[in-house]
């Protein structure tokens, strides 16, 4: 298959949800050695949950599929270029290739508009439009020490 191919099941796959009800229409899969190992599909309004993207869906499967919660070997093929959120699950799942088909502008012209969580993220906490507070820091850096000696940690 070529990239091509792998990009056209995403976007069928956005197609069959949104069609049949899932959520918003976006659609996404994993690629391992050439061959589909997971897809995903946005089921936010199915199952009410907001990080039910098809990226995240997709990693998720991919994941329990290979054992792992590192896809430094896969590549990911989604409808449309990710989501502040979905782009950091992609970063942190280390998949070191990512395509995409619709830009954030086209899905802002049909609702699905990022740019205010790009802009929040960019500014410092107290700027930004909900409460953001730090509390208990001190109690909490004890936990962040005892991570930092525990000699049986996965680092990742």
């Amino acid at each position: 298959m070529t990239p091509e191919d792998f990009m056209r099941e995403a976007i069928r796959l956005a197609e069959e949800g949104m069609n049949a009800g899932l959520g918003g229409p976006f659609g996404c899969v994993i690629v391992n050695a050439g061959k589909i190992i997971a897809t995903g599909q946005n089921r936010v309004t199915s199952s009410n949950d907001p990080t039910a993207h098809a990226e995240v869906t997709a990693i998720r499967a991919a994941c329990q599929k290979l054992g792992t919660w590192e896809l430094r070997e896969c590549s990911l093929f989604t409808s449309c270029e990710p989501c502040p959120m979905c782009l950091a699950a992609i970063y942190w799942a280390r998949i070191p290739a990512l395509y995409y088909a619709n830009t954030r502008s086209d899905a802002a012209a049909i609702g699905f508009d990022d740019e205010f969580i790009y802009r929040q993220i960019s500014l410092p906490p107290e700027k930004r439009a909900m409460t953001v507070r730090s509390l208990l820091r001190e109690e909490a850096l004890t936990v962040f020490d005892a991570w930092r000696l525990k000699p049986d940690r996965i680092a990742y």
